[in-house]
């Protein structure tokens, strides 16, 4: 028997061993219930993080406890291998981003296997592989033939960078590119798009059937899908072309003085008049080089140029000027707006910078609003006026208001109609990039688009291309990839060249788990639907539009071609907080200095310069020297210790700061508990192999430390099982180790129960070191393939309390008195208690305050 903790030791011995015996190898047994647990898996970059350490650590006990209660668990781990960084390596490195991604794969797959992760290594997946994307291109073309697939020309987010366009969710707040930083431009391309808006409302009401997941993620979607209601109104040129527009408020198409497109309308060539034709066009390329972000701000200033065209406003058969300006988008509705100076506050800055008409149509009540003094847009309440038959009617939303009243009427006029309208647009999915999914279809002149037919998938990426920093795919110069027959009518065609956004890669992999392995389909259907959805999915709120919105719409997309019997993919979510570490910055320079840098921590000051640096907690990185190297820790402490640390410095939603000593004091506490399971053993005791029946007849210190053990049982259960509160869970672990460790009752068969049952509980925290105390202690089989411990709820009742007996105030002592004693009953075992006796003797008793279940005070006189 080993008396010392040696993680290095048992941890190497565990993770063999359970490999060997397939420990972890999810079971298909239809007769128990299924849990399946997945965490968002990761790009192989080569290196865990602690942010991954804590992601992957939360799912591994949910599993691990979810088995030991009876359930199959699916607990799988794979690679979202495609994608720009492996790309980038290959330009930077002259190494194959295929030979770059597999050896990094290799290298966290070692990594993962250290922190003893529960994982069914079976069905691992990694998307760059041809055995994974020949199914991702199968989905596409099920996609096409669905209609939920189609090219157009479009104007497209473009890297200048990383030489690639983005999806609109692929840009950040300020215009950058979410993954270079650089500043994103417009292109006008011909791309491919999946059309998630088909989805826009299942995908905004079925956020109801979400309750495990948290509100804000629910709120970021509804507000991503952005669903508004209104009116489609269709707008004339003078030369007979439509312009429909769409807006919320066509009670105010009375009040329209101006049109207003994006310079990417396609109208905007035929509506422009020679004498406008260099300014349009100087124009159109100004805002081509403009983020969507900067076009549309607030504060800018507004710019534009009149076409030279009027439009026919369809209400009241006036003309009004047609313009073009950089604040209307061609992605967003119909690229065209009526535009209300008087009530509309970017209206109205547009049109006295360019000096047009601005009439009222709502006049508030106790005002008379006039369009040549108004200093600002009214958006508010009030009665309409100037509007035909909409006048006298009060101004708003509610039944009976304007914006109905005004739908209605359109609608019998045969002028209009009341919809819906999305912020969500299409999901852009073309790259021109090599490291990616290759698009299966063949352009030929004479069939058009032609999808690759499912027995020559998967088009396989080609080996022999030259990477280069060249803008445009390296595929379209590979003229032997490139030109093929079409597989319809054998015609000379192309190959498209551009390939699948990696968004589309982890769109769909949960599915593929259920059956990993499967050659000849996408998936079983019967084990995808028995296995799925996830019932608790992990990963990061970054995540909480791109990943988890496209998922949500390729599940109703399968669904709905007959593959899937659920609508949404994962039951509940968590998504984990940051792990942060203690930052030093210049605030001078602005740049960081490492912490292995600073002197003195408590006055930092930077070695290089000498000034005072700025402390605080951020989430650590490379480029802020605030990291911690996982391996370092697991070489230190083991992976135990980290998980234990991880668990439980914080809850797993909040932010954790990371902190040397409380690694440390997880270490101490599993060498406690390695001492209280080796001394019980060493005893030589009877009871060592196996608690034996307890007794009839307990001691108090029996059922007291009974009570322990029950109490650790159902706050451990509880905690892991409801709100995964794993913190409360290990300080419930630490005061069972203490209980027994104070224990006076060492050799009875509660004991035994005690160290059985702290061995079991520990398991889905520490896993190595649970099953190798569970081996010394003679026990049959893995300790993960035990029973989870039950409470039992008579054991939770305590027979008898500790009653506090306090003077004026100040306690005097203890008494043990009946748990189920009442007010009357305590305040008589009090009297007559000699703690009592010795300081009321003689004295008269005022008031007798009696606190059931905790004390009793007298008040005396004398």
């Amino acid at each position: 028997m080993e008396s010392r903790y040696n993680p290095a030791e048992i941890e190497a011995k565990w993770q063999k061993t359970w490999a060997e015996q397939g420990v972890d190898r999810a079971v298909e047994d239809p007769g128990k219930p299924k849990f399946y647990a997945l965490s968002m898996f990761p790009y192989p970059s080569g290196n865990l993080h602690m942010g991954h350490v804590r992601n992957y650590t939360i799912t591994d006990v949910i599993g691990r406890v979810r088995r030991m209660q009876g359930y199959r668990v699916l607990h799988p781990m794979g690679w979202d291998a495609f994608g720009l960084p492996a790309e980038n390596a290959a330009i930077d490195r002259g190494i194959h981003p295929a030979k770059w991604t597999y050896q990094n794969i290799a290298q966290m797959k070692e990594q993962l296997k250290q922190l003893g992760l529960a994982y069914d290594w079976g069905r691992e997946v990694a998307t760059c592989s041809p055995d994974y994307y020949k199914w991702t291109q199968w989905i596409f073309v099920q996609f096409l033939q669905m209609g939920l697939a189609y090219q157009k020309e479009a104007a497209v987010n473009w890297d200048p960078i990383d030489q690639t366009v983005l999806a609109n969710e692929q840009v950040d707040s300020e215009g950058r590119s979410w993954r270079s930083g650089a500043m994103v431009e417009r292109k006008l391309l011909r791309q491919w798009f999946l059309k998630i808006t088909h989805y826009a409302e299942e995908l905004l009401n079925d956020l109801d059937k979400l309750p495990g997941w948290p509100e804000r993620v629910k709120l970021m979607q509804e507000n991503w899908i952005g669903k508004s209601t209104g009116a489609q109104v269709v707008f004339t040129t003078e030369a007979g072309d439509e312009l429909p527009i769409f807006t919320t408020r066509p009670d105010t198409l009375w009040g329209a003085t101006f049109m207003v497109l994006s310079p990417e309308h396609p109208l905007v060539e035929k509506l422009t008049t020679p004498t406008q034709a260099a300014a349009i066009q100087a124009y159109q390329k100004e805002a081509a080089g403009k983020s969507d972000i900067d076009r549309t701000a607030e504060d800018k200033e507004k710019t534009g140029v009149w076409t030279g065209s009027y439009a026919i406003n369809p209400v009241n058969g006036e003309n009004i000027p047609i313009w073009i300006a950089d604040y209307v988008l061609m992605g967003y509705g119909t690229g065209a707006i009526m535009a209300v100076p008087a009530h509309d506050q970017r209206d109205f800055a547009f049109a006295r910078k360019f000096n047009l008409p601005v009439k009222v149509v709502v006049q508030p009540e106790g005002e008379a609003l006039d369009g040549d003094t108004m200093t600002a847009a009214w958006p508010g309440e009030g009665h309409m006026v100037n509007s035909g038959p909409l006048d006298g009617t009060p101004a708003g939303k509610s039944e009976g208001q304007s914006v109905g009243v005004a739908i209605a009427w359109l609608e019998a006029q045969g002028k209009g109609k009341g919809e819906a309208n999305y912020r969500l647009r299409d999901w852009l999915i073309s790259r021109q990039r090599y490291w990616g999914v290759p698009i299966p279809v063949i352009h030929c002149p004479s069939c058009g688009a032609v999808p690759v037919p499912d027995d020559q998938l998967p088009v396989l990426l080609p080996e022999d291309v030259e990477f280069s920093g060249r803008g445009g795919s390296p595929l379209a110069r590979l003229e032997h990839w490139v030109n093929v027959p079409c597989p319809s009518c054998g015609e000379a065609a192309k190959r498209e060249t551009d390939t699948m956004d990696t968004f589309i890669d982890s769109s769909w992999y949960f599915l593929r788990y259920a059956d990993a392995c499967n050659e000849g389909q996408v998936f079983d259907p019967v084990k995808v639907n028995d296995w799925l959805p996830v019932d608790q999915y992990v990963g990061g709120i970054e995540h909480a539009i791109l990943h988890l919105l496209y998922s949500r719409f390729v599940t109703k997309g399968l669904r709905d071609r007959g593959l899937l019997n659920f609508d949404e993919p994962f039951n509940r979510l968590l998504t984990q907080g940051m792990v942060q570490n203690t930052a030093y910055k210049n605030p001078k320079t602005g740049k960081y200095v490492a912490s292995a840098d600073v002197a003195d921590p408590q006055n930092p000051v930077d070695p290089a310069t000498g000034d005072p640096l700025e402390v605080f907690y951020e989430k650590m990185s490379k480029s802020k020297y605030n990291g911690v190297d996982p391996k370092d820790v697991l070489a230190k402490y083991g992976a135990d210790t980290a998980r234990m640390f991880i668990l439980f410095k914080a809850p797993p939603e909040k932010d954790l700061e990371w902190d040397d000593a409380d690694v440390e004091g997880q270490f101490r506490f599993l060498n406690r508990v390695w001492r209280s399971v080796t001394e019980f053993i060493g005893a030589g005791s009877a009871n060592a192999q196996a608690p034996v029946p307890l007794p009839e007849g307990l001691s108090k210190a029996e059922k007291d430390l009974r009570r322990a053990i029950h109490i650790a049982i159902k706050e451990v259960t509880e905690d892991v099982e409801g709100e995964y509160q794993f913190n409360t869970a290990v300080s419930e672990l630490m005061k069972l180790n203490n209980a027994l460790s104070d224990a006076s009752c060492k050799d009875s068969p509660v004991y035994a129960e005690g160290i059985e049952t702290l061995v079991k509980l520990l398991a889905p925290f520490a896993p190595h070191a649970a099953d190798e105390l569970w081996q010394q202690m003679g026990q049959a089989g893995s300790v993960h393939q035990q029973p989870w411990p039950q409470a039992d709820p008579n054991a939770l009742i305590a027979d008898e309390i500790t009653l506090v007996i306090q003077i004026m105030g100040k306690t005097r002592g203890t008494i043990e008195v009946p748990a189920d004693s009442d007010k009357a009953a305590l305040e008589q075992y009090a009297r007559e208690s000699e703690v009592a006796k010795r300081h009321i003797e003689g004295k008269e008793i005022k008031k007798v305050i009696v606190v059931p279940g905790k004390l009793v005070n007298f008040v005396v006189a004398g």
